[in-house]
């Protein structure tokens, strides 16, 4: 009898934070030709931006804006959609595209799955798991898409004084919201029937108290009301969109910044090459290490390019390991002792809630609709969201042939767990930090055991407050603690200064979630890391362009 996938049934669960399967095998890694054995080139380029996520969209739209010539490199690949695609997997029976081939193991081997230039790499560290995006729009691509601004008094609590708050409110934010394009769900699509978890969690949240919003999310809503229609396949409607939209009307970062990017003439976007190192060239310039790969992660060919302009922007997690690699070995000796420090989780959790009163099952229209801000105590000012449910399912392909009769087996068995998804998040003073570890040449990710304990209560307090007395909720992160908005590490204002700029390295920059303290004040981060950016790159064009490079 064919065993049950236990990668497929977990990994569909992990799409929403309902189960988080960590092998505890040693990543085995995809094949690697021997270096000797590929060409090496050599090239100089004037600017290049490492990562294609939020960060590194806007930098190489910006720069290219002003004439300046770009190289983006990316380790993973496009993801091209459209009405009926099947670019991206369903979470009803996940495949080697959902995980980037770093976190492929021995244990997905032994299943039969092959290494592939995935859309998730799963980072584990110390009493956490960070979950991060590949892929040309990084964690664009498979987030839920929750696009909000913290208000000034929160925010003015965790950034540093330097920003002018009105600046950003009057000039960056609303850049940011024009080029995403952002709506929240159309009553008509919100009224109708996969949708019912959505009005339960706002009935309850009044009920409960609390002020309830809906969420401006980067969509054009109309695609899901064609979904109802029937004229595509649902994508929407049914909350298969956990690893990205197939149907399209998502405005991700490769079909906004990118694109505007490359429509300039300015930007080159080199995709499948994995930065591996960064170091300090001759005369002032930078020296970046490049594996091109296949999509299964086997090298081709080596790169060594030379700039004079470095923006790392790998994002939170992959930037941060870069540059503490690079102190520890000496490549880029003198840079500031805070590198690596000031981690922080966004507070994530993340909740399966059953309803006994109400049917929250499959299928379940998403991705999300309205959410729940306290924000008035910004020392433990909190966001509370309600998120679709995936359609998640067991590979039971082979059971049908034991019977004629089980032919239907054939196809993937869809659960139904009468639970739908909620996620809290907010701000919080623990930190922790990414280490060098000098037996292994890696760099580790450190997070205290408590983590953040008085957030998460607080959390805890508000989604048992909405469930209701005749729910049950279950905090998956109590059973494996992950997170998906990795904040921090190359922080402002101790690494870098408040546009970016590496303190005492001319021509090195962070300008992704790396740059930020820890925190972006209780809101999902992509939208203040795009305003920072867009601000920084305002700066950067007006005096750097020209000079520095």
């Amino acid at each position: 009898m064919t065993e049950i996938n236990r990668r497929r049934f977990l990994t569909g669960a992990a799409a929403v934070g309902a189960v988080t399967a960590v092998s505890s095998v040693a990543s085995a890694g995809p094949a690697k030709a021997s270096t000797a054995s590929v060409p090496l080139t050599a090239s100089t380029q004037r600017a290049v931006v490492i990562g294609s996520g939020f960060g590194g969209g806007v930098t190489a739209l910006r720069l290219a804006q002003a004439g300046v010539k770009v190289l983006v490199l990316e380790r993973g690949k496009w993801w091209p959609t459209g009405p009926n695609a099947q670019t991206f997997p369903h979470a009803a029976v996940p495949d080697s595209r959902e995980i980037f081939y770093s976190s492929w193991t021995a244990a997905d081997a032994v299943e039969g799955e092959l290494p592939y230039a995935g859309l998730e790499e799963k980072i584990v560290g110390d009493n956490i798991t960070a979950v991060v995006g590949a892929g040309v729009g990084g964690g664009s691509l498979v987030y839920q898409g929750m696009t909000l601004q913290p208000t000034e008094e929160v925010f003015s609590t965790w950034f540093p004084s330097g920003y002018d708050y009105s600046e950003l409110n009057s000039v960056y934010y609303p850049r940011v919201a024009q080029m995403l394009q952002l709506e929240t769900a159309p009553d008509t699509l919100i009224n109708s029937k996969t949708y019912l978890p959505s009005r339960v969690f706002a009935a309850n949240v009044q009920a409960a108290g609390y002020e309830l919003e809906k969420i401006p999310m980067p969509i054009d809503w109309t695609y899901a009301l064609d979904e109802l229609a029937g004229a595509m396949l649902p994508s929407y409607t049914n909350g298969d969109c956990a690893y990205g939209v197939n149907n399209g009307g998502k405005h991700s970062v490769d079909v906004t910044y990118i694109a505007q990017a490359q429509a300039t003439g300015n930007v080159t976007v080199q995709v499948l090459s994995n930065v591996t190192r960064i170091a300090r060239g001759p005369n002032g310039t930078w020296l970046v290490y490049v594996d091109v790969t296949d999509t299964s992660g086997n090298l081709l060919s080596q790169q060594i390019i030379t700039t004079s302009a470095l923006f790392v922007n790998a994002g939170t997690c992959n930037t941060s390991k870069l540059l503490v690699r690079a102190s520890a070995i000496g490549d880029i000796p003198d840079l500031p002792e805070a590198v690596g420090q000031g981690y922080g989780s966004n507070g994530d959790q993340i909740y399966l809630w059953q309803d006994n009163a109400q049917n929250l099952g499959t299928p379940q229209g998403g991705p999300v609709v309205y959410g729940s801000f306290q924000w008035d105590d910004p020392t433990i000012a909190n966001t509370v969201i309600q998120a679709s449910m995936p359609p998640i399912g067991v590979d039971l392909s082979g059971l049908e042939n034991l019977l004629p009769s089980l032919a239907f087996l054939g196809e993937p068995l869809l659960l139904n767990l009468y639970s739908t998804i909620l996620v809290g998040y907010g701000v919080s003073s623990v930190r922790g930090k990414f280490v060098y570890n000098s037996s292994t040449d890696a760099v580790d990710l450190q997070w205290p055991a408590a983590g953040d304990a008085t957030l998460d209560a607080r959390i805890n307090q508000r989604i048992t407050a909405i469930a209701g007395a005749d729910s049950t909720v279950t905090n998956t992160n109590t059973l494996s603690n992950t997170t998906w908005h990795s904040l921090g590490g190359a922080c402002m204002n101790s690494v870098c200064d408040l546009e970016g700029r590496v303190l005492g390295q001319r021509g090195l920059y962070v300008l992704d979630g790396a740059l930020m303290p820890g925190t972006t004040a209780a809101c999902n981060p992509s939208m203040t890391i795009a305003a920072i950016a867009e601000r920084a790159l305002d700066q950067i064009v007006l005096n750097d362009v020209g000079t520095v490079f």
